[in-house]
C-alpha cells in the first residue's frame, strides 16, 4: 500500500503558474510554511483514517449519526490546530489566508481524506453567506460557533422530486409570528448528521412562494440543530449507502415545523445559495485533483517496483519500463497538472475579485475538467495496477469509487456544460465569453497552437449564440473551452517549468500538449518524450 504523501512541490508550482505571487498580500514563505504543515497534519493524522474511515462507515443509532472510529478525535485536533477557520476574517479569530492558499490546503485535506474533508468544508462558504446576505444580529448569533469550530455546516438543497430542477422545491416555510417554520424532506446532504461538532448549521431553499413561481418562489433559511438547540424538528431519516465516500454521511433529512431564520430578501434565496454553491463546486473541484495526484502516485509505486516481461537484453523490466504503461502515467501526471492549473487560476482570479464575469466563466469549466481529470486518472490507475487494481488492499480503487461521484454532485457536469453553451454565452452582453478569450490571450499571447484553439473555439461561440438548440452541443462546447485553456496553460507551465521540482518533466509533458510550431512564430521549445523500449 502506498502512503499518502502531499504534493506540496507540485502545488506551490501551480501556484506560481497561476499568478498567486501577484496578489497584493500574497506571501510565498509563508504559504509554504502553511502547507508544510498541513501536509505533516494530513499525513500523520488524516490520511490513516481514509481506509478505516471506507470499511467502517457511518452509523445511524437511535436518530444519532455516529462517524467512524478515529475521526471525532482527528476533527478536534483539526480545529485546536486552527484550520478549519484559515480563510475566515481575522475578526472573527481566522486567518483571512487568500482563497489560492486556503484552496491548496483542500486540495491535501482531499487527498488524505475525502471523507471528512466534505464533512467539514462547507464553513468558509457558511461564513461568507452570513456575511453577505446575513442580518448583524444573525452574524453575531451564528459566526462565533463556525469560527470557534462548534459548528459546521450543511448545503439543504435535493429533493426527492428536485435535484438538478431546483424548480421543483416543495419544502416549504411559513411565517410563525417573527420567525418561520419549515417542513419537508431533503436528501444527499453530507453530514447532516454526525457526532464531530457540537451543532450543525443548515442551510435550506425552501419555497415561501406559490409552487408556480419556480424557482422565483425560493428563500434561504438558516435552522440550527445539536447542542443548545435541540433537535429543533430536524431529523435523519436514513442514511444513504453509495459506491464510496463511506465515512461521509449523506442523510436523508425530515423538517417538521423546524424553527429557522430567513437569510436575504425573501423570493432570492437562489441567489444567496450561489455563494454557497460556487464555493462548494470549487472545492469539489480541487477533489478531483486530489484523486488525480493520489492515482497517479499509487500507480508510478507500482510501476516502479512490478516486475513484468524483459527487456530487449534479457534483463527483467519493471512494468515502467513498458511504453504503454508509460502512456498511462504520463495521462494521469498531465491531467493532475493541468487540473491544479486551472483551479488555481480559478481561485486566483477568486482572490483578486476584479473580474467577477470571468470567475462565473471558470468555475463551471474548472468543476467539469478538474473532476473528469480525477475519474479518469483513477481509472487508469486500476488499469495500470490491472488485476491488483481491482483489489481493496492497493487503494486505487477507493480514489476511483470516491471520485466517481465528483462530476455528478454540485451539479451535473452535464448540467455545467449547458450553462456554459446556454446562459453564460449571453450573460451581461457576453462579458464572461469575453473575459475567458483575453484571459487566454494573456496567458499565452500570440503563440500558434493557442491562437489556432481560440479560433476554433470563437467560430464555436458564434454558432452557439444563433442556436435554437446550444444544449446539444454544450458538452463539446465545455470540452473546447477545457482543451483552449489547458493549452495556455501547457504554454505557461513551459515557460516556467525552472520554477518546478522537475522541469525536465514539465518540457516533456508540455512536448505533448504543446508541440514546438512548424510554421514558426512564437511555440514554446520542449523536450520531446524519450523513444520507447522495445520489450519482449
Amino acid at each position: 500500500m502506498t502512503s499518502f504523501s502531499a504534493p506540496v512541490e507540485d502545488i506551490l508550482f501551480a501556484l506560481e503558474v497561476a499568478g498567486a505571487p501577484q496578489l497584493p498580500e500574497w506571501d510565498g514563505d509563508l504559504a509554504q510554511a502553511v502547507l508544510d504543515h498541513f501536509a505533516a497534519f494530513a499525513q500523520g493524522e488524516i490520511a490513516p483514517l481514509d481506509a478505516l474511515g471506507d470499511a467502517q462507515g457511518c452509523r445511524l443509532e437511535a436518530g444519532q449519526v455516529r462517524m467512524p472510529d478515529g475521526f471525532g478525535h482527528v476533527y478536534a485536533n483539526y480545529v485546536d490546530q486552527g484550520w478549519h477557520a484559515l480563510s475566515l476574517p481575522e475578526a472573527l479569530g481566522g486567518q483571512a489566508a487568500p482563497a489560492p492558499l486556503s484552496g491548496a490546503v483542500s486540495e491535501i485535506f482531499a487527498g488524505a481524506c475525502h471523507a471528512l474533508e466534505m464533512v467539514t468544508g462547507l464553513v468558509p462558504g457558511a461564513a461568507r453567506v452570513l456575511l453577505r446576505f446575513g442580518s448583524e444580529a444573525q452574524q453575531a448569533k451564528h459566526l462565533p460557533d463556525l469560527a470557534s469550530g462548534a459548528a459546521l455546516a450543511t448545503m439543504c438543497l435535493t429533493e426527492p422530486g428536485a435535484g438538478s430542477d431546483l424548480s421543483a422545491i416543495r419544502t416549504r416555510a411559513k411565517r410563525e409570528g417573527e420567525g418561520w417554520r419549515i417542513t419537508g424532506e431533503k436528501i444527499f446532504i453530507s453530514g447532516g448528521g454526525q457526532d464531530m461538532s457540537e451543532s450543525i448549521l443548515h442551510l435550506i431553499l425552501a419555497r415561501t412562494g406559490s409552487a408556480e413561481a419556480g424557482v422565483k418562489g425560493l428563500s434561504l433559511f438558516l435552522a440550527r440543530s445539536g447542542g443548545a438547540f435541540g433537535a429543533n424538528g430536524i431529523a435523519v431519516a436514513r442514511l444513504e449507502e453509495k459506491l464510496g465516500l463511506h465515512a461521509s454521511p449523506t442523510c436523508h433529512m425530515v423538517f417538521d415545523k423546524t424553527e429557522a431564520e430567513l437569510i436575504g430578501e425573501e423570493g432570492a434565496g437562489l441567489t444567496s445559495m450561489f455563494t454557497l454553491m460556487n464555493h462548494a463546486r470549487l472545492d469539489v473541484a480541487l477533489q478531483g485533483v486530489a484523486h488525480a495526484a493520489r492515482a497517479h502516485r499509487i500507480a508510478m509505486a507500482h510501476a516502479l517496483e512490478r516486475q513484468q516481461g524483459r527487456c530487449p537484453d534479457g534483463s527483467p523490466a519493471r512494468l515502467v519500463d513498458h511504453a504503454d504503461v508509460r502512456r498511462m502515467l504520463d495521462r494521469q501526471r498531465a491531467l493532475e497538472l493541468s487540473s491544479r492549473a486551472m483551479c488555481q487560476l480559478a481561485l486566483v482570479e477568486m482572490a483578486r475579485g476584479t473580474r467577477p464575469e470571468l470567475l462565473e466563466f471558470l468555475t463551471p469549466l474548472v468543476k467539469i475538467a478538474a473532476t473528469e481529470a480525477g475519474i479518469e486518472a483513477a481509472d487508469l490507475g486500476i488499469q495500470i495496477l490491472g488485476g491488483y487494481g481491482y483489489l481493496t488492499e492497493y487503494r486505487v480503487s477507493q480514489t476511483w469509487r470516491d471520485a466517481r461521484i465528483t462530476s455528478i454532485y454540485e451539479g451535473a457536469n452535464g448540467v455545467h456544460a449547458g450553462a456554459l453553451a446556454g446562459r453564460l454565452l449571453r450573460w451581461k452582453g457576453g462579458a464572461a465569453a469575453t473575459a475567458f478569450a483575453e484571459l487566454v490571450r494573456d496567458l499565452a499571447p500570440e503563440v500558434p497552437e493557442v491562437m489556432q484553439k481560440l479560433a476554433q473555439w470563437r467560430e464555436m461561440r458564434s454558432e452557439l449564440l444563433i442556436a435554437s438548440d446550444p444544449g446539444a452541443q454544450a458538452w463539446e462546447f465545455a470540452q473546447l473551452s477545457a482543451r483552449l485553456l489547458q493549452t495556455a496553460l501547457w504554454h505557461r507551465m513551459a515557460m516556467m517549468a525552472d520554477h518546478a521540482h522537475d522541469p525536465a518533466e514539465i518540457r516533456r509533458l508540455a512536448a505533448q500538449h504543446l508541440p514546438t510550431s512548424s510554421k514558426g512564430g512564437r511555440g514554446v521549445a520542449v523536450e520531446r518524450a524519450p523513444e520507447t523500449v522495445m520489450l519482449s
